[in-house]
């Protein structure tokens, strides 16, 4: 789990990682900019981060403009939301004081309307189609 303070507002930021991001990390931990720069990864700049979104959009044929804020909604939405963490733990993952900041990234979708659903229906429902006992 990394935690750190957000440039933005101050709010200290805490990321569970999956192992993935470690095995990333753990590539660059002895990458002389990494050691220099006292940084996770070898990125000088939000701007060169983008730009190389950018090339990995046109190398993988992908239409969408990528950028550090589409990453991070696509996390907070796809990645998060459609796997029912709850909009207060993303909140604090992404740093925000306060739950309203976090709600422009809670746009409900087709998907996660349909997981709800077939959990009410496996709730109330055996697997007959009948109504499960109540009491």
């Amino acid at each position: 789990m990394a935690s750190y303070g957000s440039q933005k507002t101050g709010v200290e930021e805490t990321v569970p990682l999956l192992p993935v991001a470690l095995e990333i990390i753990k590539k660059y931990n002895d990458h002389p900019y990494c050691l220099a720069e006292n940084k996770l990864l070898p990125v000088n700049s939000n701007f060169r981060y983008n730009a190389y979104l950018k090339e990995l959009a046109v190398i993988c044929g992908i239409s969408k403009d990528l950028t550090t804020h589409t990453a991070r909604h696509t996390f907070a939405t796809t990645i998060t939301l459609e796997n029912d963490v709850p909009i207060e733990t993303i909140g604090k993952m992404l740093g925000h004081k306060d739950l309203r900041s976090t709600q422009k990234y809670a746009k409900i979708t087709k998907h996660k309307i349909s997981n709800k659903m077939k959990s009410l229906e496996n709730k109330l429902f055996n697997a007959d189609g009948l109504l499960k006992a109540t009491c």
